[in-house]
């Protein structure tokens, strides 16, 4: 019997797909359990045309993304930080300041999570900071870190 999974199910495949499974499997588990619908030809036509919604939403969302990171080629997001002995920092810059410097200075938002360092920031200096921004995109941000005064 072919059945439509809605959910996962271990074994047998991922929400969404198509399977092909024994009469009673399906009868007796899968459909009053609600983990699938029998394969009708409507239903086959409403999973097409959901699997067509979502390749469109991901497109939108991939150019989106891609777009984010050209806008980010230009911008340097300037930053003050108070000041210790020998111009190292008090603290450190973290992802979620740099994240709200972008957001004030260029209107470009970006979750702190999406921000990757490698080290904290714990000097003056410029930093580039690495942006994952999803779907295999990844850009720069340009961070300067000035004395504040």
């Amino acid at each position: 019997m072919k059945v439509i999974l809605q959910q996962d199910v271990k074994g047998q495949g991922k929400k969404g797909q198509l399977v092909e499974v024994s009469e009673g499997y399906a009868r007796n588990f899968l459909l009053p359990r609600k983990l699938a619908i029998p394969a009708t030809a409507d239903a086959i036509n409403t999973m097409n045309l959901k699997e067509k919604a979502r390749k469109a939403e991901e497109a939108r969302l991939k150019a989106e993304a891609e777009a984010t990171a050209e806008k980010l080629k230009e911008c340097q997001v300037k930053l003050t930080a108070k000041a210790g002995n020998g111009g190292k920092l008090f603290g450190a810059v973290t992802t979620k300041e740099i994240a709200e410097g972008l957001k004030k200075q260029f209107e470009i938002d970006i979750p702190k999570q999406k921000l990757v360092l490698d080290e904290p920031i714990k000097a003056f200096g410029t930093y580039q900071v690495k942006a994952k921004l999803g779907f295999e995109v990844t850009a720069t941000v340009y961070v300067a870190v000035y004395e504040e005064k």
